[in-house]
């Protein structure tokens, strides 16, 4: 295994220099902690616990000289590598606006075709940290159906799954984008029903963005989604309790709205809107059953759909 690290760094030096190489070569030796890493939380930096590297002394120059690297190179560690480095780096805004103005965007967003699941998983991370800014998500936004295709065809719970809905998570805070995600509506559900605690609450987290826009609640009251009930009880974990909650609060005003239509028409027996609707016994035991829960967060979302 050393060799090839070796001439990895070796090939990284000829194109980056000495001062820009030394950091990826800190980043290649701990390239093995670096994916055995754990899969983060939502907005915040990559996960990845490979040796810290002072990227906010990165410069324009520097930060040229590795997206150059990431275009050139086919091997799987060094585009690791430098992935992780450009999102570390990201985590400052104004190498946001850097690596956005050298086209680095586009050549991290084409990384999301690697044949590699780990290349695709630190792209994501990357593009994660990147979307932060308005102007990035301008770009980032060409790649949303893709990034759909990727955590859809990744195994379950996996870390390119994760990855796939922090960037999602980031890219529906505002509904700009929303309608590039209604074909994923039922992978979404499909996670939530099955996927583990932290694949639960990730997919929350794009499910109450989405269901915040009335122009996708249609979209969401269609879905079915059999076990959905099973999320509001006092046994839950408190964060996915919490965002389901938020979820049926986003989702009553316009379940209301449509009462007075002919909804038989609309939506089926097992559709999300006959699960949260007002004769829904089923629901409304469960909403009973958490008036007492101790927490107050989860109280004021239990107010907010009892009181639409």
């Amino acid at each position: 295994m050393g060799e090839p690290r070796g001439a990895a760094a070796r090939a990284a030096a000829i194109v980056l220099g000495a001062g820009a190489c030394y950091c990826l070569w800190r980043l290649v030796a701990g390239g093995r902690r670096g994916r055995q890493a754990a899969a983060g939380t939502a907005r915040g930096p990559p996960s990845d616990n490979s040796p810290p590297v002072s990227t906010h002394i990165m410069d324009a120059d520097a930060l040229q000289k590795l997206i150059h690297l990431l275009q050139a190179t086919d091997d799987p560690l060094i585009q690791e590598q430098v992935l992780i480095t450009l999102g570390n780096s990201a985590a400052f805004s104004v190498n946001q606006d850097i690596i956005r103005n050298l086209d680095g965007l586009s050549i991290i967003g084409g990384m999301l075709s690697n044949c590699i699941p780990k290349v695709k998983e630190k792209a994501l991370n990357a593009l994660n940290n990147l979307s932060m800014n308005i102007k990035n998500q301008e770009e980032i936004q060409v790649y949303i159906t893709q990034v759909c295709r990727n955590v859809e065809s990744a195994p379950l719970n996996s870390g390119l799954q994760l990855a796939g809905l922090r960037l999602l998570t980031n890219m529906s805070v505002t509904s700009d984008y929303h309608h590039k995600m209604v074909n994923s509506i039922p992978c979404f559900l499909h996670l939530l029903a099955e996927g583990t605690e932290t694949t639960q609450i990730q997919v929350l987290k794009v499910l109450v963005n989405l269901s915040a826009n009335p122009a996708m609640a249609r979209h969401l009251l269609r879905a079915q989604v059999p076990s959905l009930l099973l999320l509001f009880d006092n046994c839950v974990n408190r964060d996915i309790l919490l965002r389901a909650l938020a979820f049926a609060a986003n989702l009553k005003k316009p379940m209301n709205d449509e009462d007075g239509t002919m909804i038989q028409d609309q939506y089926s027996e097992g559709s999300i809107f006959f699960t949260f609707c007002r004769d829904s016994t089923q629901f409304a035991q469960k909403l009973a059953s958490l008036l007492h829960h101790p927490d107050t967060e989860v109280k004021e979302q239990l107010v907010r759909i009892l009181t639409q």
